[in-house]
């Protein structure tokens, strides 16, 4: 960050950058560390649980973080307005996929594991349908990462 911006500019560049890391870090951290680490440890009827309270709990960061980072690129003084554009297009896209997951695949997939009753989704006629659901919602998972890793490359 160049010496020459102002203070209140520096600092809200700092934040802008802090929310990117914030959810990034939980994108990663719950994704790659948290949900294979509880489904190694756990019977996987007890680790769809989990991981699915996790998800939930991420879709909200997800959806605080899009609206601090989108308020934060709006009062930004140190971006130009292609950068500007770029980042709240980067934002929206990242919230789109959080969306697709947490008010679309995960209520279903959640649906199916409690129609799949004790013996499990696997057990269950579901299966197919949720593992294509769950392909699905890894594929936005890895697209949300990819674009989270941009977000912070280009918060700076």
């Amino acid at each position: 960050m160049p010496d020459s911006l102002p203070r209140s500019a520096s600092r809200v560049a700092a934040a802008r950058l802090l929310v990117a890391v914030l959810w990034a870090g939980a994108l990663w951290a719950l994704g790659y560390i948290a949900a294979p680490a509880v489904f190694a440890a756990v019977p996987s009827t007890v680790a769809g649980d989990v991981v699915a309270v996790l998800l939930h709990r991420l879709g909200w960061v997800s959806l605080g973080c899009a609206v601090l980072m989108l308020a934060l690129v709006r009062l930004s003084s140190d971006l130009d307005a292609g950068r500007r554009r770029f980042l709240n297009l980067l934002v929206l896209a990242m919230l789109a996929c959080a969306l697709v997951m947490w008010a679309g695949l995960q209520p279903a997939m959640a649906q199916m594991r409690e129609l799949a009753g004790p013996g499990g989704v696997r057990a269950s006629p579901y299966w197919t349908q949720f593992a294509v659901m769950h392909g699905v919602s890894q594929l936005f998972h890895v697209i949300e990462s990819l674009l989270a890793a941009m977000l912070v490359l280009k918060s700076r």
